[in-house]
């Protein structure tokens, strides 16, 4: 029988002193959990139908996506995670376009989030990707050009609306508030989720005027 694994359980494992979590074949380990397994150190072992345990090492790779353009962008914060995205939308078939920042050192949110904006908004990319600590002042910076809509989403529910409510052309992820799973699941609902149109077409509609007016 399938069970969904959440962080409680995790948690309450490990305070019982298991440093092994076991997992049935069909079994799904949230995003969450899967970032306090790590945080704590502990082990997935996945049981086998003839009772064999084996180490189960990572997520089960999805479907290549339709090859695109990505552009991404972060501050110093965010460095990591924007490394990580790169390599995960590689991995799938994208094409990268980084506008940085390239190291660690300490720089100013609104220069990335306005030059991924920029390639968005001119059509050299599909869609843009920003981190930065939380998330938010990227999304605020990138949402003052005209025709942006950049979405910081912070679990696999806000992404997904986004996309298929909002149409979202900017991904916003916080480093600091997010963990690695965590993203990593926002990033796979965004790549698999379309604009479902109709009444959310006129909505966005309305958006656009208040933009032509005020912008």
């Amino acid at each position: 029988m399938k069970k969904v694994i959440t962080e409680a359980e995790v948690i309450l494992k490990f305070k019982g002193g298991g440093k092994i979590l076991p997992i049935g074949e069909e079994d799904i380990v949230t995003p969450l959990a899967k970032d306090k397994i790590k945080d704590l150190g502990m082990t997935i072992v996945k049981k086998i139908v003839t009772d064999r345990i084996e180490v189960s090492s990572s997520l089960t790779p999805s479907p290549k996506q339709i090859k695109n353009t990505v552009v991404l962008g972060c501050d110093h914060t965010g460095l990591p995670v924007k490394n990580l995205l790169a390599k995960l939308l590689i991995e799938k078939g994208f094409k990268i376009q980084d506008v940085g920042t390239f190291d660690e050192v300490s720089c100013d949110y609104p220069d990335f989030a306005f030059a991924t904006a920029k390639k968005v908004k001119s059509g050299e990319a599909d869609f843009g990707v920003l981190v930065d600590a939380t998330g938010i002042p990227s999304a605020i910076t990138a949402n003052k050009i005209k025709g942006i809509r950049a979405a910081t989403c912070y679990n696999e529910f806000t992404a997904k609306s986004a996309r298929e409510h909002n149409n979202a052309n900017i991904l916003v992820l916080g480093a600091k508030a997010l963990g690695e799973e965590t993203i990593k699941s926002i990033l796979e609902v965004w790549l698999n989720t379309k604009f479902a149109g109709g009444r959310h077409q006129r909505r966005l509609d309305k958006i656009t005027e208040i933009e032509n007016q005020n912008l």
